[in-house]
């Protein structure tokens, strides 16, 4: 005896097969021949007749469940090894229309995921887009190499190891404090104005550890930026020599 099927609208008679399916919860490889079949008529008896081109679609198909049930009452001998499941084509068929329509689900979401977004156009001002760099960077960096770089930094860092006393080194851990960038960048204007020219290396003198030479590096970028230090560098590699602008003093 066939269950109440709410009165839906479906796709197609395939569409109502998977629903029916899904709704009894029964397996799709094994589908219960005669409960679907009796489930889809009540459907059919149920459905407006206006549209002729439609209803014949799933007359069709309740012709053939009912084909397919009447093949199933059909007794089977064991020995027929040639037997194939009435079932099989309406199987494969449902599986296919199942993969089709929840393909169409997903396409359906990212549809909607891509009406969310939004494209924000060029808006560089002409400066940045025409500028170019007094000298090319490829032309700064064409004899610069990882060797080269990492033997400037290990020599800068072992100007910092030899100043560790090799006894008071040994005392204990010492917590050093965080250096403030700001702070900092007062202790380098005051060192400017009292040596007047110095070089790169010889600030580092001044300090040890790692986190003192890049406070130290990024303290003498701002300065420039300032218009507070004027930096020179003869060749690639040699030692930056530092001046202290006078004239930004007298202009503040």
């Amino acid at each position: 005896m066939g269950i109440p099927v709410k009165l839906e609208v479906f796709e197609g008679p395939l569409d109502l097969l998977l629903h029916l399916i899904e709704k009894n919860k029964v397996d799709i490889y094994d589908i219960p021949i005669v409960l679907i079949t009796e489930q889809y008529l009540d459907y059919v008896q149920q459905m407006e007749k206006a549209n002729m081109d439609i209803m014949s679609e799933f007359l069709v198909m309740a012709a053939t469940l009912v084909k397919i049930k009447s093949k199933m009452l059909l007794p089977v001998e064991e020995e027929d090894e040639e037997y194939e499941d009435p079932r099989q084509e309406l199987v494969e068929r449902i599986l296919e229309y199942k993969m089709y329509k929840y393909a169409s689900f997903e396409l359906k979401d990212r549809q909607v995921d891509a009406g969310r977004v939004f494209y924000k156009k060029e808006t560089l001002p002409d400066e940045v887009k025409n500028f170019t760099e007094d000298v090319p960077i490829s032309d700064l960096l064409n004899d610069i190499t990882l060797a080269k770089l990492q033997g400037i930094f290990n020599s800068v860092m072992k100007k910092q190891v030899d100043k560790i006393d090799p006894i008071r080194s040994k005392f204990g851990e010492i917590e050093k404090e965080e250096i403030s960038l700001e702070d900092h960048i007062v202790f380098l204007e005051n060192y400017a104005k009292r040596e007047k020219t110095f070089s790169f290396r010889k600030i580092l003198e001044n300090g040890y550890g790692r986190a003192y030479v890049i406070v130290t590096f990024l303290g003498i970028l701002e300065m420039m930026k300032m218009g507070k230090l004027t930096i020179v560098q003869k060749e690639i590699f040699d030692d930056i020599m530092i001046t202290y602008r006078e004239e930004s003093e007298e202009k503040s």
